[in-house]
This record gives structure tokens, sequence and C-alpha cells, in this order.
């Protein structure tokens, strides 16, 4: 009996120590790291057919220097999904990327995304290959509905940004821990017209620019972030076509002094 709580005394005395150490290594890891990736995903949708989706990825030095073979080959892994859709990956240092990848239409916007979002699914359709790991574990489907009003096309996006594994829930469903302050993740959209914020029960910080051009959504880790958002862009088609209508008109006026359909009076 006295060996057994002796024995018990002992194991007590010895995760105390241990606590005690690992505790403020832990800590300081926390601090050390915070802000270790800072990553912007954003889309500009400059014009009807054309626009591009673009990010930003930097890494801090002291992540780059505590795992800079896996930040190394997440970089590479961004690199190579960049050029199979077509798209261009600029290294601006070790610990910094820049990832464009152009589309022509909506419907070539939401495939890109979420084929480059999902490497699984990507695999399966187009046959990459995906081995390295991923640094930022995060998934994102995108959808979109486009409605044309002869002079103007409106684009309504709906995005679900999936960051539950950056984050530790309790069981109660509680986020517990979050790494919000080592990653930090925006997403931007750019249009040429307005840009409106529908989902107004998101609890997502979002700001925009003065002429509502620009709007940018503040990601939280450990959840499943929902955006939803239109815009509208100029139909250039929509705009060309009525414009050569009413010169065909004009020019018939001009020659016979009356539009076509009507009798000219004496």
């Amino acid at each position: 009996m006295v060996n057994t709580q002796k024995k018990i005394t002992k194991n007590y005395n010895q995760r105390r120590i241990l606590s005690r150490l690992f505790l403020p290594l832990i800590l300081s890891l926390l601090v050390l790291l915070s802000g270790c990736v800072r990553y912007d995903v954003g889309i500009n949708f400059n014009e009807q057919h054309h626009g591009e989706i673009f990010q930003h990825i930097r890494l801090a030095q002291q992540l780059t220097s505590l795992s800079k073979t896996e930040a190394n080959q997440w970089l590479n892994s961004l690199e190579s999904r960049a050029k199979s859709l077509k798209g261009k990956a600029q290294k601006v240092s070790d610990e910094e990327i820049i990832v464009r990848i152009p589309f022509s239409n909506g419907q070539e916007l939401t495939d890109k995304f979420n084929h480059f979002f999902n490497p699984n699914y990507s695999k399966i359709t187009s046959g990459l290959k995906v081995e390295n790991p991923e640094l930022v574990q995060l998934k994102a489907e995108m959808s979109i509905k486009q409605s044309n009003w002869i002079f103007f096309e409106r684009n309504k996006l709906d995005i679900d940004v999936d960051l539950r594994a950056l984050g530790v829930l309790s069981n109660q469903g509680n986020v517990i821990v979050s790494p919000g302050s080592l990653v930090n993740l925006e997403f931007v959209l750019n249009a040429p017209l307005r840009v409106k914020n529908i989902d107004k029960k998101s609890n997502l910080n979002s700001e925009s620019n003065p002429n509502y051009t620009q709007t940018s959504w503040q990601l939280e880790p450990g959840q499943i972030n929902h955006i939803e958002t239109s815009f509208w862009v100029p139909s250039y088609l929509g705009i060309g076509t009525v414009i050569i209508i009413l010169v065909i008109l004009l020019g018939f006026y001009a020659k016979h002094r009356h539009f076509p359909g009507f009798q000219k009076t004496v």
C-alpha cells in the first residue's frame, strides 16, 4: 500500500515537472510563430469575358526556418497546380509566391477555382498526382449564377471555405485552440461595378472601398466560412449590338427619311 502511494506521488510529481517544462515551450512557440502565414485569395472580374484568380502567399521566416522542406513542397505544389490550370506562379522569394490563373467566363471561373482548392477532386478528374502535404489545409467550393440584362450582366457568387482543419474543437463544438494568430486568411473580390454582400447573417468581417468595387472578407480558422455576394459587369456584346442597330436605323432614316416599318407621309 505504501509503495503504491509512493508510485502515485512520484508519477504526479513527474507530470507536474513535465507540464512546467512544456507549457512555457508551447507558449513560446505560439508567440514565435505569430503571423506565420499570410494567405490572400481573390478574384479580379475585370470584364464579362476576362478575369483572373489571384493568390498572394507570404510565409514568415520563423516558419520556413522550422519547416523549410514542408514549406518548399507546399509552394511547389501551388505552382504546379497553377500551371496545370494554364496559370502562372511568380516566386518573389523562398517565402513568398504570387499565383495568377486566368478565366474567360463564369463557368471557367468556378471550374478552375474548385479544381485548385480541391486537389483530390482534381486528381480524379484530370489525372493530377497530389502528394505534397498542405501546409495550410483549406478546402473551398464556389458556384455562380449569371443573368443577362442586355447592357449589364449580374453575377451571384456563393463560396464555402472549410477551415475546420485549422482549429481544435471541444466536445461541445467550440473552438478551444485556434491558429488565427498563425494563419491570416483573406478573400478579396474586385469588379468593375458595385460589389454587394448578400449574406447579412454572416459573422465574417467584410470591408469595401469607397466606390464599392472591391470587398474583402477576413476568414475565420476552425469553421466553415460562407460568402454570398453579387456584382455587375458591363455586357459589351449587348451594348455593341444596340449601337449597331441604332447606326443601321439612323442610316436607313438618312437615306429614306423614315424608319423601317413606317410609311413615309407626303
